[in-house]
């Protein structure tokens, strides 16, 4: 019996043996599981902090662009203002001119002027008038602000322009104040 208590012994003491390796795995299984946690923290954190910049530089982004578009709005006349200010230094001239010489005649000439070179500086940017006497009434266009029954006139056709209306580039920027003809 001896021999069959030392077998049972070892094979006890295997068993053993064959736990505390299982548990010593399951330890360093448990190891690198916390390892691996940290690990991910650490990359999370990495994820936060170039989330964090990357969104700090898309708002300076904004903020630079906004600048720049209040920036180009401010200043986005400055060349109609220039050529306008020609126009307004003809005038002055005109008026100058005028009162020295007391010449009626050639201040309306030098208005005339003016008001060709203006009519010329609103052509440069694509502003152009529109037509409204003897065309039908068009609400897109023209503001009707009077009636008056015309026979001459077919309904709903434009009888008088009270203030000329004008496009710019295809968009109406002004519409045409007129007396329509309504039977």
């Amino acid at each position: 019996m001896s021999k069959k208590k030392k077998v049972e012994e070892e094979k006890v003491e295997e068993v053993l043996k064959e736990e505390q390796k299982e548990e010593n795995q399951e330890k360093e299984k448990e190891e690198t599981s916390e390892e691996k946690i940290v690990k991910i923290e650490a990359e999370l954190e990495d994820w936060k902090g170039a989330y964090a910049r990357k969104n700090a530089e898309f708002q300076n982004f904004t903020k630079r662009k906004q600048n720049e578009l209040e920036e180009f709005r401010k200043y986005a006349s400055e060349k109609v203002i220039l050529k306008v200010l020609e126009a307004v230094d003809n005038l002055e001239r005109g008026v100058t001119a005028s009162v020295e010489t007391k010449d009626f005649d050639s201040l309306v000439k030098g208005v005339e002027m003016t008001l060709s070179q203006m009519h010329g500086i609103m052509n440069t940017e694509g502003v152009e008038p529109i037509e409204a006497i003897g065309k039908e009434y068009d609400p897109y266009l023209h503001q009707a602000v009077m009636t008056e029954n015309c026979e001459e006139i077919d309904n709903d056709h434009i009888v008088m322009e009270l203030q000329r209306g004008y496009k710019m580039k295809d968009r109406v920027i002004r519409p045409s104040m007129v007396k329509v003809c309504k039977k």
